[in-house]
C-alpha cells in the first residue's frame, strides 16, 4: 500500500510547489500595485505594474514584497492551494448542506444530473453496441454516425438541446441529463463493440460445434468477454457525464450547481470560487470513478479474472 502511495503523494507535492511558483509571476503586477499603495515598494520607476514589465521581472527586482502580496490576495489571477482549500473547507465543512453556499448542495444538484445521463448513455450505449455488432446495417449505417456525432462541440449543441426541450415543456434536469447522456453513451458503444467482438473465430466455432443458439453465444460468450471492456468504458463515460452536466448548467444562467458556481465565480471575479468548484468537480469525478473500479474488481473476481 505504502510503495502504490509514495508516486501519488509525491506526485501531489510537485503539483503544489509548482502551484505556488506559478503564483508569483502571474500575481506579481498586482501584488506590485498592492504593495505600492502600502508604501513596501518607494521606487515606482522600476517596480509599478504600470511600467509594462513582465510578472518574472517584477518578482526579480522586488522578491519579498511581491511574494508577501501575490500569495494573500482576494481576487488574484491564480490563486493559491491554502486560498483554495480555506475556501473548499469553508464551504463543505463549516456550511450547511441546505445552504446554497454550500459546495455539497451544488456538487448534488450537478451529481443528480450526472448519475441520470450516465445510466441514460450507459443503457442506450450498449444497446446500440449490441445492435452494431449483431446487424450489419446497423454497423455500416449507425457506426459511422456515433463516431460523426462526437465532432460537434458540445457547447454550441447545449443552448439548442436546452432550448429545445424547454418548448416541449422540460426544464431542469432532463436538459442536463440528455448533454450528459450525449457525452458518455459514445465511450460505451465503442467499448462495448470492441469487447462483444473480442472473442476469437475458434471460440466462436467452438459454440457452433456444440449448436449454441445466438442468445446462448451472447450470454456465455460475448458478454462475458466484454465485461473488461464495458468498466473501462464507463470509468471514461462517468466523467464525461459529469462534464456534460456541468456544460448543461451554463447556457441555462442555473442559480445551482458547480456551473452554476463557475458562472457565478466569473461573473464576479471571484477566482477562488472557480477553482474550489473545479477541485469540487475533479474530486467528485475520481469518487464515482473510483466506485465503479471498486465494483469492476467485484465482478472481475466473481467471474474469476483476478
Amino acid at each position: 500500500m505504502t510503495r502504490a502511495l509514495f508516486p501519488i503523494l509525491v506526485m501531489i507535492i510537485a503539483i503544489v510547489v509548482l502551484w505556488f511558483v506559478a503564483m508569483l509571476p502571474m500575481n506579481a503586477h498586482q501584488a506590485v500595485l498592492e504593495a505600492e499603495r502600502a508604501g513596501a515598494i518607494v521606487n515606482p520607476d522600476t517596480a509599478s505594474a504600470r511600467t509594462g514589465l513582465s510578472g518574472w521581472t517584477l518578482l526579480y527586482r522586488n522578491f519579498e514584497p511581491v511574494t508577501e502580496y501575490a500569495w494573500m490576495q482576494e481576487r488574484p489571477r491564480l490563486p493559491g492551494p491554502h486560498q483554495v482549500f480555506a475556501e473548499l473547507w469553508n464551504t463543505t465543512v463549516e456550511k450547511k448542506v441546505t445552504s446554497k453556499r454550500s459546495l455539497i448542495y451544488h456538487s448534488w444538484i450537478t451529481l443528480s444530473a450526472t448519475l441520470l445521463g450516465f445510466a441514460l448513455g450507459s443503457v442506450f450505449g450498449i444497446l446500440l453496441a449490441i445492435g452494431i455488432v449483431y446487424s450489419r446495417v446497423m454497423d455500416l449505417s449507425v457506426m459511422p454516425w456515433v463516431i460523426a456525432s462526437q465532432t460537434i462541440p458540445i457547447l454550441a449543441l447545449a443552448p439548442m438541446i436546452i432550448v429545445v426541450l424547454n418548448a416541449v415543456g422540460l426544464s431542469g434536469l432532463v436538459p442536463k441529463a440528455i448533454i450528459s447522456m450525449y457525452l458518455s453513451f459514445f465511450p460505451v458503444v465503442v467499448g462495448m463493440v470492441k469487447g462483444l467482438r473480442s472473442p476469437e473465430i475458434m471460440q466462436l466455432d467452438q459454440m457452433r460445434t456444440w449448436f449454441a443458439t445466438g442468445g446462448q453465444t451472447f450470454w456465455k460468450l460475448r458478454l462475458p468477454a466484454s465485461i473488461p471492456y464495458l468498466f473501462a468504458s464507463l470509468k471514461v463515460a462517468i466523467a464525461a457525464s459529469l462534464v456534460g452536466a456541468i456544460v448543461g448548467e451554463l447556457p441555462t444562467g442555473a442559480v445551482a450547481g458547480l456551473g452554476a458556481r463557475l458562472l457565478a465565480g466569473s461573473y464576479y471575479g471571484q477566482t477562488i470560487q472557480i477553482w474550489s468548484a473545479l477541485l469540487m468537480a475533479a474530486g467528485l469525478a475520481a469518487v464515482m470513478v473510483g466506485l465503479i473500479g471498486l465494483i469492476q474488481r467485484i465482478v472481475l473476481k466473481r467471474m474469476g479474472v483476478f
